[in-house]
């Protein structure tokens, strides 16, 4: 009893710790510019400053950002998905010559930085008229990510080799065989990568930074940064905005807890 309580207590003052920044960051952005620079600091409003935050989304366009930033998102998750969900069980299910050595070539190319593919990508994308719209950010999720493709491979290896031996004797086809039987047990992993996919494209700060060259096609990452440069003097404003901001990756978190308790549940029955 006496080590549970305090293994509860240790793991409530860690989440104190992380919790602090978000927490002083809301209580920011209800405050008033005054307020928000007094000395000794107060965690709680003397006045609660709710016009903060439509005056923070009216100072730029935080509309348009949010919608562009859904819309790339919105692409990726779906892109990422299909594409590594189809490698994933064409590797693990179906057998054809040189199988292992392609899954050792994806395997490999985790290890290249994105720093050494950026400028040979930049120049291919800006070659074909892909410099100034969406796509740069949005079509090469449709060819798969390496980390994605053996998360989900080593979850089909889970599934039962019978139940698709089951499905062969029936007369089902690969893709009716992926669409019914693996893509329904694999809910958990798959969830898992969208919502990955979905973190790293909403706070996406140098692919939009390159690719996007007007500004009514800023993420809502890069409209945050102008917002500082332009307003940074205004700290209640600005924690305001990133408020906005982080909320659809906070809200989501919670929301998606029980994919990943599922996917633990489930990978560990197996």
């Amino acid at each position: 009893m006496l080590r549970s309580s305090v293994v509860y207590l240790l793991l409530i003052a860690v989440s104190a710790f992380f919790f602090a920044p978000f927490l002083w960051m809301v209580s920011g952005s209800l405050k008033s510019l005054n307020e928000t620079f007094a000395i000794p600091p107060h965690l709680l409003p003397q006045e609660w400053k709710w016009t903060n935050y439509p005056q923070a989304l009216t100072y730029v366009p935080f509309a348009r950002y949010f919608l562009n930033s859904a819309l790339i998102c919105t692409g990726s998750v779906v892109g990422t998905v299909i594409s590594c969900s189809l490698v994933a069980y064409s590797l693990s299910r179906v057998r054809w010559f040189g199988r292992n050595v392609l899954f050792a070539v994806v395997l490999a190319s985790m290890m290249l930085p994105a720093q050494v593919t950026m400028i040979p990508l930049f120049v291919m994308f800006r070659r074909i008229g892909w410099v100034g719209t969406f796509a740069p950010l949005i079509v090469p999720s449709f060819f798969g990510s390496a980390f994605f493709i053996f998360l989900v491979r080593q979850f089909f290896m889970t599934i039962p080799e019978e139940l698709l031996d089951a499905a062969r004797i029936d007369g089902a086809s690969h893709f009716r065989i992926y669409s019914q039987i693996m893509v329904p047990l694999s809910v958990p992993v798959l969830a898992t990568v969208g919502l990955f996919t979905f973190f790293f494209a909403w706070n996406d700060f140098l692919g939009p930074l390159i690719y996007l060259t007007k500004q009514e096609m800023w993420t809502i990452a890069i409209g945050l940064q102008g917002f500082q440069s332009q307003h940074g003097w205004r700290w209640e404003l600005l924690m305001a905005a990133s408020v906005v901001f982080a909320a659809p990756t906070v809200l989501l978190y919670l929301f998606a807890q029980r994919f990943f308790v599922r996917s633990i549940v489930a990978t560990g029955i197996r």
